[in-house]
């Protein structure tokens, strides 16, 4: 077994990385011994911030470990296993499945990955929405064109390892194996998403664009076959449902046929938005050289009458993103590109809702979080009539006062002053208030009228579950469907949903032994 020295250098007095490991070496006091940096992390608590490094150290005669992706093979001419979604969940289910000897067949209601970006265009641009097109449906998922945020490092979820190579190995830096905060970046990740596809097809899997599932025929207790917006009938033997946390027509068809779903607390706010360099300098402390220190990240966490209010998906120098899925409504999101130099930082800053909240729309019942959501998202959208964002600066937010002005935004589609506690319910605007006033009592510079706020921060996690068997992971009442990822309630983010794709890719493989 490896051991673990740590060691700690002021940021701008860091050496070389070979200097670093020598030094590792020296300090484990094992003779002829090699050195492995395992982790890098930034401590900011002090005057000036420090590097902190984890190096693995083994002795002469170990074998430094080696952390590698899935083992993939031929399967065109094995059982077929289908997949709807082709997100974090759906990529990683197929490439577990091919490593297991399985064929996936994915259906995926969006364009491949390049192609999006034309609808993405014209979402900012013309503020059209195209519904299976946009930022959160498409090759690769929401977190293809938001950000590539790998933050999950427990492996009581699932082998972080083995999905960090495999990114590596399509086309990730290998920074991600190390870095406490790995980030891949929006202009990076469509390019590691092709080479995923091409994994796929190469290894005999299929594929389909543009095919959106609009039907499940059912007969007993399995699905049989599916139904496309073409007008298809594919059978099915296994089907794997990775839809993603913005599904609503899943959802409604669950319900709508009696299949047991269940409404999910979820977290919904507003996007805030600061200059870096504000943020920089409240984190460092200093003034920072970018080609030593990266662009200063935060999280906070506020305890408001009972309800988390908390900083969510925080984006160093990046972009706050319309992330509607269809007409009629504003929904906000943030990304940043992998060299995280934008002079903006952006994060949602958001308040947990449940059951209580949604008291009003439990006439939907197990749709009741949902109609929640959306109804905040179709007030954002009738401040304006088009994806023109509700906007107020913060400081006139906790003083409840409209903005005479606005600073300028990095939300493309444009902003327009608007008191938020219009677009927001009084409980979440009361909370938000509250918290932003206390973490202006611990960064003074924090609580700025510089800052804006966007609304709405809507689409954190899935507003419902898809409930299934603990050991299993096969849906409850359907034994033959498999829910999983952030559309069925069980992730939130690339890293928990890609695991969360490989344990159900893993329980098929399971029942089929038994």
């Amino acid at each position: 077994m490896p051991v673990r020295i740590q060691l700690k250098y002021e940021a701008e007095k860091s050496p070389e990385m070979s200097e670093i490991l020598q030094q590792a070496c020296r300090q484990s006091g094992l003779p002829n011994s090699k050195a492995v940096l395992a982790k890098r992390s930034i401590d900011s608590r002090g005057k000036v911030p420090y590097f902190l490094f984890g190096i693995d150290v083994y002795a002469a005669d170990e074998t430094v470990n080696t952390f590698s992706g899935f083992k993939l093979q031929n399967v065109t001419n094995k059982p077929e296993v289908h997949i709807v979604g082709f997100g974090p969940a759906g990529i990683f289910a197929a490439m577990q499945l091919i490593e297991n000897g399985y064929k996936p067949v994915i259906f995926e209601r969006g364009k491949e990955v390049r192609l999006r970006r034309f609808d993405l265009a014209d979402l900012v641009k013309n503020h059209e929405v195209n519904p299976d097109s946009n930022y959160c449906f498409g090759e690769g998922g929401a977190g293809t064109y938001s950000d590539g945020k790998l933050y999950t490092r427990s492996d009581k979820r699932g082998p972080v390892s083995k999905v960090l190579a495999s990114l590596c190995e399509h086309g990730a830096t290998e920074q991600i194996l190390w870095d406490a905060h790995p980030h891949i970046g929006t202009n990076k990740l469509p390019a590691i998403i092709e080479k995923y596809r091409e994994s796929i097809l190469d290894c005999g899997g299929e594929i389909h664009f543009e095919t959106r599932i609009t039907d499940f025929v059912i007969q007993g207790n399995k699905i049989v076959s599916v139904k496309t917006a073409k007008n298809e009938t594919i059978s099915v033997s296994k089907l794997i449902l990775a839809t993603g946390h913005s599904a609503r027509d899943i959802f409604q068809w669950f319900y709508a046929n009696k299949i047991e779903i269940e409404a999910k607390p979820f977290a919904i706010g507003v996007r805030m938005e600061h200059s870096q360099s504000l943020i920089d300098s409240m984190q460092y402390h200093c003034k920072i050289k970018p080609e030593i220190l990266p662009a200063a990240s935060y999280s906070f966490v506020e305890q408001v009458h009972g309800k988390g209010v908390f900083s969510f998906c925080m984006c160093p120098g990046g972009i706050i993103a319309p992330a509607a899925t269809s007409k009629g409504e504003v929904v906000v999101n943030g990304w940043s590109p992998s060299r995280r130099n934008g002079k903006f930082a952006n994060s949602g800053f958001v308040v947990s809702v449940d059951e209580k909240d949604f008291k009003s729309f439990e006439k939907y019942g197990a749709l009741s979080a949902m109609h929640y959501q959306q109804h905040y998202e179709q007030l954002a959208f009738a401040t304006q009539g088009n994806l023109t964002a509700p906007a107020q600066r913060l400081e006139d937010f906790i003083q409840n006062k409209a903005s005479s002005t606005l600073p300028e935004c990095s939300y493309l589609p444009g902003i327009a002053s608007r008191k938020l506690e219009e677009v927001l319910s009084d409980t979440v605007s009361k909370s938000i208030r509250e918290a932003l006033v206390a973490l202006g009592k611990k960064y003074r510079a924090f609580r700025t009228n510089d800052a804006v706020l966007v609304g709405v921060e809507s689409r954190t996690s899935s507003p419902v579950k898809i409930p299934r068997d603990k050991e299993k992971l096969n849906h409850v009442q359907l034994e033959n469907l498999y829910p999983t990822g952030e559309g069925a309630g069980y992730a939130g983010g690339i890293m928990s949903a890609a695991l969360d794709g490989m344990r159900v890719a893993q329980s098929i493989l399971y029942s089929a032994k038994l």
